[in-house]
């Protein structure tokens, strides 16, 4: 459990830890925009100093914030061999025979494995430095003025949260279900592709058994606890903005704003 980051709280005493969380939720998504933006690398380097000053003021080591990339090591690994194979353009940086790799193909893979490290590591950092419970809250107080026209805020917050939540148990649960196999002689990385399609099927169905009954089990909790989403809440915690917050989320807005500039003028 020690080496997943993405979905794990730390309760640490930090400004962020401090700040709202509908502060937050609203900074990770305007920096989500700006990600997207087409703002060549002078953007990214806004939103990559911004996630640093994050970091630091969380409390959140570098390496605590990689990690949560390392699910991800496979994908990314997979989208550079099917750009190599795909993409034709540009200038051809190694040709052995019929195969060449072309410059815009690894553009291509660094462009998006950038994007998606930063999203990553923005999304950690909100996990990692808010309470399951406050996150709840803080999406179902953004979503509240959408109720007006049959939006069921409090079930959609809530079934966020508990994704998050599940996040790391479900790959503590695989690493689990992984490590039995393997004591059985299951092997995951050699053999042919049969072999591994079929070792990887005897992984995914225990696997989805699993999160199947672990949900089962939440549901029973929830109802033997007189849980009902339906029925009117009070809150013990209220949640109030302070300069800090909206300091944040200035700073997120003239970032996106920046990179929409950049864009705009063409100097990406």
């Amino acid at each position: 459990m020690n080496n997943i980051a993405l979905g794990r709280y730390l309760p640490l005493d930090s400004i962020v830890n401090r700040m709202d969380p509908r502060a937050k939720i609203m900074i990770m998504l305007f920096l989500m925009i700006a990600i997207f933006i087409p703002a060549g690398i002078w953007g990214y380097l806004l939103i990559a100093a911004f996630i640093a000053v994050a970091l630091v003021l969380s409390k959140l080591s570098l390496g605590f914030a990689l990690r949560s990339i390392k699910p991800m090591l496979f994908m990314m690994v997979f989208l550079l061999v099917i750009n190599v194979f795909v993409i034709k353009t540009g200038t051809a940086w190694i040709q052995l025979g019929w195969f060449s790799v072309y410059s815009d193909a690894i553009y291509q893979t660094l462009y998006i494995v950038v994007r998606l490290m930063m999203m990553i590591i923005i999304t950690t950092i909100l996990t990692a430095t808010t309470k399951p419970l406050d996150l709840t809250l803080g999406i179902e107080k953004l979503l509240h003025p959408f109720e007006k026209i049959g939006l069921p805020a409090h079930i959609i917050a809530m079934m966020i949260s508990i994704a998050l939540r599940f996040i790391p148990t479900l790959i503590e649960e695989t690493q689990r279900i992984m490590n039995a196999q393997a004591s059985r002689g299951v092997d995951l990385e050699n053999g042919t592709m049969k072999e591994k399609v079929m070792a990887v099927l005897a992984l995914i169905v225990p696997l989805f058994v699993s999160a199947f009954d672990r949900a089962d089990q939440l549901a029973n909790a929830m109802e033997a606890r007189g849980y009902d989403p339906q029925r009117q809440r009070t809150r013990y915690k209220l949640l109030k903005m302070g300069g800090i917050d909206y300091a944040g989320m200035l700073i997120s807005v003239l970032i996106m704003a920046a990179c929409i500039a950049i864009s705009v003028s063409g100097l990406a």
